[in-house]
């Protein structure tokens, strides 16, 4: 890899990145994460009678409002203009599923608003079941697609 990164200044200085010459181009980012928990505590989360009411939902919503709050917690993020956040959530054999795409039309990617918004969903779900499964965890978050701007597509394999 013999590309600068773009943000360590000349003196090798953390600094917020300069885009006021790129192109608005319409930009997506796709992450995701899983959060693994006991099959007591996804039975309940798949019923919806945990203690502190709908998991799902919750996170949900929390997941869209980090994606919203992302250069608020990120120090070198821009504030961009979001189009869209859509978080899907899903009980899976082993845990909850998150997928989180966001869209914009700007000059800089959407990446960390993707991955933030898995994060905070994912963190929603174990606050609210911490008291029922102190063992979950959080694995995998990590970005799946990316596209538009001057690098193009990207997709993992």
């Amino acid at each position: 890899m013999t590309e600068k990164l773009t943000h360590i200044n000349d003196h090798g200085e953390a600094h917020m990145v300069d885009v006021s010459d790129r192109d608005r181009a319409v930009r997506t980012a796709t992450a995701s994460g899983k959060v693994m928990l006991s099959k007591e505590v996804l039975a309940l989360i798949a019923s919806g009678t945990t203690p502190k009411g709908d998991v799902l939902a919750t996170a949900r919503i929390a997941g869209i409002m980090g994606a919203k709050k992302t250069p608020e917690l990120i120090p070198l993020c821009h504030p961009i203009a979001i189009s869209s956040v859509n978080v899907d959530i899903n009980v899976v054999e082993d845990g909850v599923a998150i997928l989180a795409s966001v869209k914009i039309a700007d000059r800089t990617g959407v990446e960390m608003e993707a991955l933030t918004a898995v994060s905070i969903a994912a963190l929603t779900i174990i606050d609210m079941v911490k008291a029922l499964d102190p063992g979950a965890k959080i694995v995998n978050v990590q970005v799946e697609e990316k596209d538009g701007g001057r690098n193009g597509h990207w997709k993992r394999i």
